[in-house]
This record gives C-alpha cells, structure tokens and sequence, in this order.
C-alpha cells in the first residue's frame, strides 16, 4: 500500500508543482488574467497562489507534514474555483462550458485533497515512505 500512496502523491503533486512555475515565471500575464477577474492586487494574489501550490505540493509529494501539504492545497483549489471559473457568469455557451469544467476539475481536486488531508492525518505514522508523520491526528 505504501507504494501505491507514494505513487498517488506523485501524480497529484506534479500539477501543483508544475502550476507553480507559471505563477512564478509568468506573474505578470496571469496577474493581468486575475485582474480582469475581478481579484484585488492581482500580483501578490498570484504569488500568493503560486506559494500555496509549491509548499503544499512539495509537502505532499516528500511526505512532509502531508496532511498540512493536503490542506494548503484544498485552501488553494476553493477560492481559486470560485473566484477564476464562475462559470455562471459567462454569457457565451462556449466560455461557459471551459469554465465549468475548470470550476468542476478545481473542486474534485479539492475534494481530493481533502481525502488526503483525512487519510494522512488519520493513517499517521504507520504510512511508510513519508519523511514525517501528520501535523493533525484525527480519530
């Protein structure tokens, strides 16, 4: 099982990781991207985004407090749903429908993540190939 839990942690923390050099390379266009969205200091909010993906995305593929990992991500996948893919505001069917499925993908993944944030924080200690245990302990 510990095998297959590193391998999940692998796949789920490679897109975070892999969105974070956007948001570290690429601050300015997708500050511009978050403005006409409606997101107040677009740049730091970017930079802020791209923080919470890198400390959560590390932490949950080095097994590093992955509990705390999970949940910085799903605090990142919320309101980026909300906020970036409302799809109910679009008029144009086809903007509509690309935004309902980025609004949907952000909220599975933060569903996911949410199931990792439980599963590590339950499974504690006895999860192997992992570099510390859970920060939360839940029941």
């Amino acid at each position: 099982m510990d095998v297959l839990v590193l391998i999940g942690r692998i796949l789920f923390a490679a897109l975070f990781l892999a969105s974070t050099v956007g948001h570290f390379t690429q601050t300015r266009a997708m500050a511009g991207y978050a403005a006409a969205k409606g997101v107040p200091a677009a740049a730091a909010a970017v930079l802020g985004a791209g923080l919470l993906q890198l400390v959560g995305g590390l932490s949950v593929l080095l097994g590093v407090w992955a509990d705390l990992g999970a949940l910085l991500l799903a605090v990142f996948l919320v309101p980026t749903a909300l906020i970036m893919h409302a799809f109910w505001k679009e008029s144009e069917p086809q903007a509509r429908r690309l935004e309902m499925i980025q609004f949907n993908k952000d909220i599975a993944l933060a569903g996911a993540a949410l199931m990792m944030l439980a599963f590590f924080a339950h499974v504690g200690h006895d999860l192997g190939l992992t570099l510390t245990g859970p920060l939360f302990h839940l029941g």
